[in-house]
């Protein structure tokens, strides 16, 4: 096959493999089904919540109606009471989130004006709100209650007209307004009218009726921030502008101040009007058993479905179903209440009338009196029964067999209602984005419980209404690709290529058809280089060959090239290639024009390793090409203040995406990532759901670890917290977060002491979390934006991995541990409850050695029916010897020892788990820490796995888990932490050329004679092969390297492998599989440009060289922090044993608190009497029995500490994935997805070369749009905070990036 991709086309082999670029990962078809379900779910919940919401509130208003009889009128207060309640329910709920916000968060205290003028209007509102409810709407009719809340729309109404006028509009933009506002005032003279008309001379009800249109004017002022907001952007008042500032960055403080007003009003008004109207409150503590059911289910359901109502339409409007979802429910929910009450009534009436049997003839007024008001006043029957006839009684003081009061009630609740709809008609116009913050789309956090559809359709966001489309377009973000690579192989490479290039034709460049971000692709390779015998200089490796293959298989497959069905050969044009001063670029456009740039690095000229390859990129892409730029025009004089601006604001649009070399993405999924980031400016990174590929045990194990850390680990952080580690594999920074002080600048730091080789070269991704965590970024994780990458495939591999990730997993959450004070005050997602979270975490983690063996004890106690003491004692031995065999044995002899134990262990605990279940059946109990540790992770993982569908197939691999728990959290951790001070990386390492084992001596003599035979043909190759200043010589690079070479056998123990002795190669395994590799011998006189580009015979590789500028910048950047460290034995010795000396003080204190706890626990046993908690039993029924059981106090805090964090992360990861699924369809609704091709069969799946125009636009049509999860979080995506300290122009959103919905 390797011969194959260098043969020209023939006729007779046309049969082509080709690799997979589709997206066979997501199920589509069952995504737009879910879509569907969703969005018709949350229609019809918006819908039914909101008409349980206000039918709840209209029977407590009518049974505090005087005369109706399903409540005496003795017990009208409690009635009341409850109204009030409803009133400020929402206020209470404000308070405490507004104090946990102001406690934990960034607030600041408003200007005294603000708070006056918040104060004036909140105690307006508050105060017509209560005197509507309380006083007005008890002695009115059901029609009128039901519909004079949608005339609080009419202060609404005429800001919007004032607010259109100071925009100065076309006219027929107020249209709308103007008629809302007649509207409504027609309403409210409609309905003075009748009951002025009906009681003229009934002062009693004049007030009422009075109070009753006061009030609604009063609780119309409830939304005037949104207009005052607007008319402050197009106005130059000062004032109006420095109140609004104060609303953003003030409104915890606020919020606590207006919710503690309107509370105190509600009760001031609420305690007034009872004795005023000579009732007690003394009848609320006697109310009979089935009075107080049917006023606690009133309040109840009135309460509930009023938070719950105003969540599912938040939800709806994220999920980009705004006119389906959130307008059309809510506007008839309204008309759905009217029929709900009046239908029964006007059914009864007729009922009645039918079963006189014509013997007389009963008006409406002769129903009240004979009927209605004639009833006994005793509670037999249906509730139902009476609770309609109180609605008629409402109804009777007007005579509804008149057309006129007909007439009058129709026409006011008519009017009412289409004002209400006029009012809000600039909601079908609204443009809004994927889970746009809710603090964008609604100006209150507060809802009014008690007009529920009202509040929330006048409280959405208002936008003036401009002329035609003119729209700013959304700011266009920049989002770089940054990919690190070593010695990846060929398949492996083909992932990442394939999904560069998947995304240059999801987000083309040559056609500007989209105006959200476009993208530059970056990969650096390190060690790319290799010596060839008789060569001046370094040629490309077998692995930088084989990325410049695929790079030119992937265009070709991507490419239109031509239609014809034979095709010829062709050639990749206008490539180039550079010689720098880290080693040679090459810059290969793509098919859609977004280019890709692999920075092949030369370890003798640039420092290698991972963490120096981010760092190259980090001042490459932010410091040379973003910075320097802005240098210059500041050097021309160009204003400090206007650059500084336009800095700020390029570095929050500019986006680096971290990549592996082996990392397979979708297109979508880098947009979801960029959602995030876009939508939430205190968002420094954002990581995706990582699937582990591969196949074997070790693999299976990764699957389902990974799975269960993604499920409950990084959702619990996401939602309570931040997200500790956002790996480098796949995830997306904020450049304006990487450039903060103390991050970029600190993450360039040398290690130097033996700390930091752990710190920071063993888990480099989780270090530069921690340094952002520090700066006050948040970190997230987004469930529905997957990425792929190759998991180690042998225990060995994996052993190494972890030996890494352990030691400065523990370093970092140390590190965080031991600054929560300041990040607690710095970061208002890092609380000192997630602190404590975090805290029993760790503690979890470094005890989990000695809570195994206490696992393993109890099995062995209940196998053999030995004494606790023994079986301990008999448990600890096995991991003992093991921690004895690694401080004096070679690594790769622990590892094999590791193997035999964790077979050992994986027996072990199958009898662990059998015995546990007998242990339960033997005592009918399930109350024991074993028993409940086992029950409980088993209904976890099954709850959690059912809750994420599409990876419920990985329950599969759980068994082995299970069986492989003693191994990971045992014996791996003794041997991590053993192995503490061999910082090598451990994975994907290659062994050594044979040739490179000559001495220094006879390689250089050699050389020598080879250089004196070349010297003319290197003269003439001169001409071809421009020289490089840093060019170093055969020689001095042996003297380098060469000499840096020890065999594993001459050392009992790994040498430190990075920073200072970073340059030191070990021999390690040989990678699992080979690339293929070219097949033309490099010429000994040519340099790699000209071998390159002879080899390159499908890609025109045109060699060009860096502008003076940025080769200057490159030596700069090589000599201040990337040059190659000296070879310094005695600086290599120093950090080797100061490794061992830290690794031996962590592994005295880590060992020793896992003694303190089996101590402990020995102890209590042998005292068991005397020291236990005694506790019910229950029984396998959960049945609480008479019987005692005991359990010592180190077991039940076992059993309390871990049943809080399970309990913890189940919750957490149930939020994240609701906010998961409003992602999915939020996507599904906003993002276009490409067209499939119209004919299946074009398209050729596995293979290697495509020349053929329809497989290419098949294969290019075919590619999907992956889907996207709002994991979102208290602190981003319902939350409502805007206290960040950022110019609201950076992020808020213009009109013209939304989609109109």
């Amino acid at each position: 096959m390797e011969k194959d991709r260098d043969v020209p086309n023939r006729p007779w082999d046309t049969c082509r493999e080709l690799p997979n670029v589709n997206d066979d990962m997501t199920p589509w078809k069952i995504l737009k089904l879910v879509k569907i379900v969703s969005i018709f779910l949350v229609g019809v919940l918006v819908f039914g919540l909101a008409l349980c919401s206000k039918a709840s509130f209209l029977i407590l208003i009518t049974l505090s109606n005087e005369g109706t009889r399903t409540l005496p009128d003795e017990q009208k207060p409690v009635a009341l009471l409850c109204i009030g309640c409803s009133l400020v329910a929402s206020s209470v709920l404000l308070i405490l989130k507004s104090i946990w916000k102001a406690c934990y968060k960034s607030s600041k205290l408003p200007r005294k004006s603000t708070i006056a003028l918040v104060l004036f209007f909140e105690f307006i509102v508050s105060f017509g709100a209560a005197v509507l409810t309380i006083v007005a709407m008890p002695h009115l009719d059901i029609v009128t209650n039901v519909t004079i809340f949608n005339g609080v729309a009419v202060i609404s109404a005429l800001l919007q007209v004032i607010t259109q006028g100071t925009a100065r509009e076309r006219k027929r933009f107020i249209i709308p307004s103007i008629t809302a506002l007649i509207f409504i005032l027609i309403g409210f003279a409609l309905f003075v009218f009748l009951y002025v008309l009906k009681a003229p001379a009934d002062t009693k009800m004049a007030t009422w009726v009075g109070l009753a249109v006061g009030g609604a004017f009063l609780v119309s002022f409830n939304w005037w921030e949104s207009y005052f907001r607007v008319i402050s952007q197009n106005s130059n008042n000062i004032f109006l502008m420095k109140l609004c500032r104060d609303l953003t960055r003030c409104q915890n403080i606020l919020h606590i101040i207006s919710s503690v007003l309107r509370i105190a009003v509600t009760a001031g008004v609420l305690g007034a009007y009872v004795p005023l109207s000579k009732m007690d409150w003394k009848i609320v503590t006697a109310i009979p058993e089935r009075e107080t059911r049917i006023i606690a289910i009133a309040i109840g359901v009135q309460l509930i479905s009023s938070a719950l109502c105003h969540w599912f339409a938040i939800a709806a409007c994220k999920m980009h179903a705004v006119r389906r979802c959130f307008i059309t429910p809510l506007y008839m929910s309204s008309l759905a209440v009217m029929a709900l009450l009046v239908i029964p009534v006007i059914v009864y009436y007729q009922d009645f009338r039918k079963s006189l049997s014509g013997t007389a003839s009963v008006d409406f007024s002769g129903y009240c009196n004979l009927v209605v008001d004639g009833r006994n006043h005793s509670l037999d029957g249906s509730v139902f029964d009476h609770l309609v006839l109180d609605v008629t009684h409402t109804l009777c003081f007007l005579d509804m067999s008149k057309i006129t009061d007909i007439g009058l009630l129709t026409g006011a609740a008519v009017a009412w209602w289409l004002g209400l709809v006029l009012a809000t008609v600039h909601l079908w116009y609204l443009n809004i984005y994927r889970i746009q913050r809710t603090q964008d789309l609604f100006i209150r956090r507060l809802y009014e419980g008690a007009f529920i559809e009202q509040s929330l359709l006048l409280n959405t966001r208002f936008d003036v209404q401009t002329k035609a489309k003119t729209r700013k377009p959304l700011e266009m973000s920049m989002v770089y690709l940054c990919a690190t690579m070593w010695h990846e192989t060929y398949s492996e490479m083909m992932n990442i290529i394939i999904s560069i290039f998947r995304l240059d034709k999801y987000r083309p460049k040559t056609v500007q058809k989209f105006e959200d971000f476009t993208f530059e692709a970056h990969i650096y390779f390190d060690d790319a280089f290799e010596y060839v015998d008789g060569s001046p200089e370094p040629h490309l490796n077998k692995y930088a060959r084989n990325l410049v293959e695929i790079l030119t298989e992937v265009h070709n497959i991507f490419t239109n090239i031509d239609g014809e069905f034979f095709q010829k050969e062709f050639k990749i044009l206008d490539q180039r290639v550079i010689k720098t001063p880290y080693g040679g670029r090459l810059v290969v456009t793509m098919p859609h024009g977004n280019e890709i740039i692999v920075h092949l690095k030369n370890k003798d000229l640039v420092r290698h390793k991972k963490r120096w390859s981010q760092v190259m990129y980090l001042y490459y892409l932010l410091g040379w090409k973003l910075m320097s730029k802005y240098h210059s025009r500041w050097q021309k004089g160009e204003n400090d203040k206007s650059l500084k601006a336009e800095v700020q604001k390029e570095k929050h649009n500019i986006y680096l995406l971290a990549l592996d070399g082996d990392t397979d993405f979708q297109p979508a999924s880098v947009m979801l990532l960029i959602d995030r980031l876009k939508m939430y400016p205190r968002v420094g990174a954002v990581c995706g759901r990582i699937h582990p590929t591969g196949a074997g045990p070790a693999v299976w194990f990764q699957k389902f670890e990974y799975a269960v850390s993604h499920w409950l680990q990084k959702t619990a952080e996401h939602v309570i917290g931040s997200v500790l580690c956002s790996p480098g594999c796949f995830s997306l920074f904020r450049a304006e977060a990487l450039m903060d002080d103390n991050v970029m600048k600190r993450y360039s730091t040398k290690s130097t002491e033996a700390s930091h080789f752990i710190q920071y070269d063993q888990g480099e991704d989780r270090w530069l979390c921690t340094l952002l965590l520090k700066q006050g970024w948040r970190v997230e994780y987004n469930a529905a934006s997957d990425a792929y990458t190759n998991a180690p495939g042998d225990f060995k591999e994996l052993y190494n991995q972890r030996r890494r990730w352990g030691p400065s997993t523990m370093a970092n959450l140390i590190d965080i541990l031991g600054s929560s004070g300041v990040i607690s005050k710095k970061n208002s997602s890092m609380s000192k409850p997630f602190m404590l979270y975090q805290l029993f975490a760790i503690t979890s983690a470094v005890l989990a050695p000695a809570t195994i063996c206490l696992m393993v004890a109890g099995s062995l106690s209940f196998i053999f029916n030995m004494n606790g003491n023994t079986t301990l004692v008999l448990a600890v031995i096995p991991p003992l010897i093991f921690l004895i065999l690694c401080f004096n044995l070679k690594s790769d002899t622990q590892i094999t020892v590791a193997a035999v134990f964790s077979c050992f262990y994986a027996f072990l605990m199958l009898v662990v788990m059998l015995s546990i279940i007998g242990s339960m059946m033997k005592d009918k109990t399930i109350l024991t820490p074993s028993s409940i540790f086992i029950i409980s992770m088993a209904i976890i993982y099954v709850s959690t796995a059912l809750l994420h569908p599409l990876e419920i197939h990985l329950l599969f691999h759980g068994f082995l888990y299970i069986l492989c728990i003693p191994s990971a959290y045992l014996i791996l951790t003794i041997y991590s932490m053993v192995n503490m001070n061999n910082v090598s990386w451990g994975t994907r390492e290659a062994k050594p050329e044979p040739k490179t084992t000559q001495p220094a001596e006879t390689d250089s003599q050699q050389f020598t004679v080879q250089k004196a035979k070349s010297s003319f043909q290197r003269f003439f190759s001169g001409t071809k092969c421009c020289k490089k200043p840093e060019q170093i010589s055969r020689v001095d690079r042996l003297n380098v390297s060469q000499n840096n070479l020890i065999p594993e056998a001459s050392e009992p123990e790994l040498q430190p492998q990075n920073t200072i002795v970073e340059d030191i190669r070990l021999p390690e395994e040989e990678q699992r599989q080979v690339g293929p590799e070219f097949n033309f011998p490099a010429q000994p006189t040519q340099c790699w440009v000209t071998h390159l580009q002879d080899v390159s015979s499908n890609m025109q590789l045109q060699e060009d060289k860096l502008s003076k500028d940025e080769d200057g910048f490159w030596k700069d950047l090589l000599e201040k922090y990337l040059k190659p460290l000296p070879d310094d034995k005695e600086g290599q010795k120093k950090i080797a044993t100061e490794l061992k000396d830290l690794r031996n003080q962590v592994n005295f204190a880590f060992f020793m608190l896992n003694a303190l706890w089996l101590v402990a626990t020995f102890t209590l046993q042998l005292f068991e009497a005397s020291i236990s908690i005694t506790i019910p039993k229950v029984d396998l029924d959960l049945d609480v029995t008479e019987e005692r059981i005991k359990i010592d106090p180190i077991g039940f805090m076992f059993i309390v500490g871990f049943a809080t964090s399970v309990i913890i992360q189940f919750l957490a990861m149930i939020y994240h994935r609701i906010y998961t699924l409003i992602h999915y369809v939020a996507f599904l609704e906003t993002e276009p997805l490409e067209k499939k091709p119209k004919d299946e069969d074009e398209i050729y799946l596995p293979g290697k070369k495509v020349d053929s125009k329809s497989m290419v636009s098949s294969v290019a049509d075919s590619i999907s749009v992956a889907t996207d999860s709002l994991t979102d979080s208290f602190d981003s995506d319902f939350d409502d905070d805007s206290d960040d300290d950022f110019p609201s122009t950076l992020y808020t959103r213009s009109d013209g990036g939304g989609t109109m919905v």
